[in-house]
């Protein structure tokens, strides 16, 4: 799948699941994701199954979630994260993973409170909430000196129109 295409680039900004915009740097083992399906929800299940596979394949270590752009989740949608794919992530072998989300997001903050206290005891992976990604990505990249070429990749993320979008640096 994309990971036999992404081995070529240095990073990538990609769209193969639609309501997320996605940008994975290989050498550290990077994910960052962000919802773009505005107010529709209908497919976060089968969306949020595609992406933990491919978080697996890509066997990312640093994973990024911007809930920014997340409307409000639903209870029953609540459940199944909790149910199915909390366990999952807390699964895998991230070094590092960082939520964004704005003090503003009250609802989804105190969702993603429950979910993490659900599953807490099984968490082997330092876990952070930052309000910005940009103070998001400078900490669980180290500072690396990528940094400001994924920045600059990921502030023209909307004008990149196809499906799977690669630069190198």
């Amino acid at each position: 799948m994309l990971a036999n295409h992404t081995l070529a680039f240095s990073a990538v900004i990609f769209r193969t699941i639609p309501d997320f915009c996605l940008q994975y740097d290989e050498p550290l083992a990077v994910l960052r994701v962000e919802w773009v399906a505005a107010t529709d929800m209908h497919r976060l299940r089968i969306s949020a199954a595609q992406l933990m596979a491919l978080i697996k394949e890509l066997r990312v270590r640093h994973l990024l979630i911007d809930m920014n752009s997340v409307p409000e989740l639903v209870v029953a949608d609540q459940w199944w994260l909790g149910e199915y794919w909390m366990p999952q992530l807390v699964a895998l072998p991230l070094e590092r993973l960082v939520l964004v989300i704005a003090s503003s997001q009250v609802h989804n903050q105190l969702a993603i409170d429950a979910l993490h206290d659900l599953v807490q005891p099984a968490i082997q992976f330092d876990s952070q909430y930052f309000s910005d990604s940009v103070s998001a990505m400078d900490w669980l990249t180290d500072g690396s000196e990528r940094l400001p070429v994924l920045e600059k990749e990921w502030a023209n993320r909307h004008e990149a129109t196809p499906a799977f979008y690669a630069s190198s640096y």
